[in-house]
């Protein structure tokens, strides 16, 4: 049975969007394991259903390997999304995705904790193990 509704093919682009890159610098500290705690308390973005803003709480929490993430440009990729139509579950694994591909971390997990629509609250959480 083909899965039909008014959501076909709104989102059939995520992977390809070009966001604007996450940049990194040396860990110093590479030979250790520890924990970055980066927490964006203003995350906006649209629903692309209705175009009314999603407002969130993104926290990523990595341990790094041979590089940590630039906050500035982090900011600066998160800001990106105001504009962008994509659903809950989407921004998260399309942020860790990026995340991933910039700093190549030992381990990380991303968690949307999106404000309530409609009487529903969502968290999603996405993460990555290196090999």
């Amino acid at each position: 049975m083909k899965h039909t509704s008014t959501y076909d093919e709104l989102q059939n682009h995520i992977r390809e969007l070009k966001t604007p890159s996450i940049e990194t610098w040396v860990n110093q500290y590479h030979d250790k394991d520890y924990t970055i705690e980066i927490t964006n308390l203003e995350f906006t973005t649209i629903c692309p259903k209705t175009g009314l803003p999603d407002y969130a709480t993104i926290c990523i929490t990595y341990t790094p390997d041979r590089d940590c993430v630039e906050l500035k440009s982090l900011k600066e990729y998160f800001l990106f999304y105001r504009d962008v139509g994509i659903f809950h579950e989407h921004v998260v694994n399309k942020v860790l995705e990026d995340f991933v591909n910039s700093c190549q971390p030992r381990k990380v997990e991303v968690t949307g904790n999106f404000n309530i629509r409609g009487g529903m609250k969502t968290i999603v959480r996405a993460g990555y193990v290196k090999e």
